[in-house]
């Protein structure tokens, strides 16, 4: 009698149970693609494509296809030698306790409808988002009326009680400025709401192809080089688009589009607009370039000695808003969103420290807050404390 063959109980698993479990974790994979690939094909993903306006004055550096700043800026300056899964990892778990607001922000919601047109006001919205009113031009800069400032939802949200604007809050607007295209400059959501708002649309070079993929008309987006100036003699009004030191792209592509800061000169005013930029011989170039401003929008916020080239730590922003001659700074790039790994308040914290005894005058009003730019002896509480 044949002897009965005995299949050992581990093969019968490591067989058929892994067979069938790698089958199904094929299934998801292929699944999760679809789905990714689908998902990324909405129009906020959107990438730049080969600019169709080229540098002429030769301040930006363009080669073949990319930008690069004026001086060798590295995104990354690691302090350590670590993989980018490792630095990823670190971010996620060893954020400060702090790093995020326990309670709601405090604001004022200043009724932008009901402003006095003649009046020369800021309204800083969060972040890098803000509204200005010059000599009665409408401007705003940088709208992130989201939720998040990330592609992937329920990622990098709003501090509670901090996105307090959205779109329809917003009066018929003279000029949009837009900095740079990273997701928290550039937000797909709020730029298509305000679409019909908007008379006037000025970026850096190759940032205004995604306002005409988005459906904006093509004649009124316009773009420039670091120097170039858009002349308003309607409005009597000069923008001028100045250099940064930062880096653009929303996905796998990088330095596709430009980047920079901007100058409002009109009659009464001359306003400086940072947009995103590390610390660098720029500014004290503009500040001697334009004899000084009344005042400085400059970031402060999302800092880390690992990016340290393209994000200033708040006693550079201090030492930038000397070299522009500023009569006056705010602060922005913070009290928002989490996008480092620092206290949400060690921002505005060190920069009322830098700027004791400085010849500025530190403007730190709460989201929302009107700051009357003729107001001179206008004064602000330290809501963050």
């Amino acid at each position: 009698m044949a002897k009965e063959r005995i299949v050992p109980f581990e093969f019968l698993f490591n067989s058929k149970l892994i067979y069938k479990m790698s089958s199904i974790l094929m299934s998801v994979v292929v699944l999760l693609a679809i789905f990714i690939y689908f998902y990324m094909q909405q129009p906020q993903f959107n990438e730049a494509k080969s600019i169709t306006v080229f540098p002429k004055n030769h301040v930006s550096i363009y080669e073949h296809g990319t930008f690069y700043n004026q001086l060798p800026t590295p995104v990354l300056t690691r302090t350590i030698e670590k993989s980018q899964v490792s630095e990823v990892i670190d971010f996620l778990i060893n954020s400060p306790q702090d790093s995020k607001p326990t309670n709601a922000i405090p604001t004022i919601k200043t009724d932008l409808h009901k402003l006095d047109p003649k009046e020369n006001a800021i309204v800083w919205m969060g972040h890098s988002s803000y509204y200005l009113q010059v000599d009665g031009i409408k401007f705003l800069i940088d709208p992130v009326f989201s939720e998040n400032a990330s592609p992937v939802p329920f990622t990098n949200i709003a501090f509670k009680g901090s996105n307090i604007y959205t779109a329809d809050d917003i009066p018929q607007i003279d000029y949009l400025l837009i900095s740079h295209d990273h997701w928290d400059h550039l937000d797909y959501s709020s730029i298509v709401a305000l679409k019909d708002k908007i008379c006037k649309v000025i970026t850096p070079l190759g940032v205004g192809q995604y306002f005409t993929q988005w459906g904006f008309k093509k004649d009124i987006v316009q773009e420039g080089d670091w120097n170039d100036v858009i002349q308003d003699k309607k409005n009597n009004v000069q923008i001028h688009i100045l250099p940064a030191r930062h880096f653009s792209g929303r996905l796998f592509t990088r330095n596709k589009t430009l980047w920079g800061s901007f100058a409002l000169i009109t009659p009464n005013q001359r306003i400086y607009l940072g947009g995103d930029s590390g610390y660098g011989p720029h500014f004290k170039e503009i500040g001697n370039k334009f004899g000084g401003f009344d005042t400085a929008i400059l970031e402060c916020g999302q800092y880390d000695p690992d990016w340290r080239l393209i994000h200033m730590s708040p006693e550079e922003t201090a030492q930038a808003a000397v070299d522009l001659k500023a009569n006056a700074l705010l602060p922005s790039h913070n009290s928002k969103f989490k996008l480092a790994n620092h206290t949400w308040n060690d921002p505005l914290n060190r920069i009322s420290k830098a700027s004791l005894n400085k010849n500025y005058r530190l403007l730190t009003p709460m989201i929302g807050e009107k700051v009357e730019s003729d107001n001179k002896n206008q004064t602000f509480s330290k809501w963050w404390e």
